[in-house]
């Protein structure tokens, strides 16, 4: 153990000497040092969740190839992501090859692929070990580089799209002993503006999910300002009634226009949680061993940024281990995406990771919009472990 230590501390050390766009170079120059691999590329997984970019580390002196894209459905990557383990094969020329997953506390970030001659369990131990440092490296990393940004990235980005993106959290899946988060969005043709929030502090998880009316630019000036209210306010110990105060504030001081939005906030060690409902589409929730999925019937406000005397309930709700909680907002569920059945789907993944539940619900809406969604669709999956829980999937 002590030795795969140094081994691991050597890694990151080589990574943080380098440039921070040539992390994948620093793996694949330590894996062709110390087990002869022949070939080592990294692929994303880009922001939809239905291609990956290859991206492959050049030999010393090689050029970089040109980026590839891989549709992602029914390929031995997409099982490596869903089951989180690795992967070996035969090459077809005599040696193995092995496939990785680069996670980081449940964000699936991408893969490693390695091909070599020879890897016995201890070598495929340490290409697992080669890619969880990769995780962590990425995610160090890409504060101070584009590259694995764009890496994401696998249709032309409007500008409305990259302001919504910047909104969003920088990893859509967190995982913890109380609870697992997963999150999507599907942009609308048009940007609907939606964008979703999490953070977690020593004793509470905030959750947020908003919609900005209107479309395109518009939308996404909107929606920034009121992630940027929410944001200040659950950053100065805001609890979600005042968080919900700020916002309307804002949006009625900067005449901006309406959103709706639902804000949570759950004690990590009793489950309660309380929340504001600002005229947002009820969450459904689906309870350990229950058949149906069931609507949660909260009292509804009204929306931020309405000019009229407006009052924000704070009501509680208490989560059960076992509880799955979905959040979504009205583009999962109108217009195009009125035809897909959201509860047998939620049904049909209940055992599944809240990561492949969110793909499969936002697909089965893409799907029925035949790809062009007249509004954002965007869905946050909450599985609730219980304050004592310490493994998780």
């Amino acid at each position: 153990m002590y030795a795969r230590d140094l081994e691991l501390g050597g890694l990151l050390a080589a990574a943080e000497s380098a440039p921070p766009g040539e992390s994948v170079d620093v793996i694949a120059h330590d894996l062709r040092k110390r087990f002869g691999a022949e070939r080592v590329s990294f692929l994303f997984v880009d922001l939809l969740g239905q291609r990956l970019l290859r991206l492959t580390a050049p030999e010393d002196g090689d050029t970089a190839d040109a980026a590839e894209q891989i549709d992602l459905r029914n390929t031995v990557y997409e099982r490596v992501l869903l089951t989180q383990r690795q992967h070996v094969e035969p090459d077809g020329q005599g040696g193995q090859r092995v496939i990785s997953p680069v996670t980081n506390r449940g964000d699936c970030i991408g893969v490693l692929e390695v091909t070599l001659q020879n890897a016995d369990e201890d070598v495929l131990g340490k290409l697992r070990d080669a890619a969880h440092a990769l995780a962590y490296i990425i995610v160090t990393d890409r504060r101070f580089t584009d590259l694995y940004h764009a890496g994401r990235r696998t249709t032309r980005t409007s500008l409305a799209a990259e302001i919504q993106h910047q909104l969003l959290p920088s990893a859509a899946c967190c995982e913890a002993p109380q609870f697992t988060l997963a999150a999507g969005l599907v942009p609308a043709d048009d940007i609907g503006g939606d964008t979703y929030d999490y953070t977690l502090d020593r004793e509470t998880l905030h959750v947020s999910i908003t919609d900005a009316m209107g479309h395109d630019t518009d939308s996404a000036l909107l929606a920034t300002l009121v992630t940027g209210a929410l944001r200040g306010a659950r950053r100065t110990g805001c609890d979600a009634l005042r968080q919900a105060e700020r916002a309307h504030e804002a949006l009625l001081t900067h005449s901006r226009g309406l959103a709706t939005g639902q804000l949570l906030c759950i004690r990590l060690d009793t489950g309660t949680c309380e929340l504001v409902n600002a005229g947002h589409p009820w969450p459904l929730r689906l309870r350990a061993g229950a058949a149906e999925v069931e609507e949660v019937r909260l009292a509804v406000n009204l929306p931020f940024g309405v000019a009229a005397p407006t009052s924000y309930r704070l009501q509680e709700l208490q989560l059960s281990p076992g509880d799955r909680l979905i959040l979504l907002t009205d583009g999962m569920l109108e217009r195009g995406a009125a035809a897909v059945d959201l509860a047998s789907v939620v049904r049909d993944t209940r055992t599944s990771h809240p990561r492949e539940a969110v793909r499969a619900l936002t697909t089965a809406v893409l799907e029925a919009c035949r790809g062009n969604l007249k509004d954002d669709a965007t869905v946050l999956i909450l599985d609730w472990h219980g304050a004592s829980r310490r493994d998780h999937r």
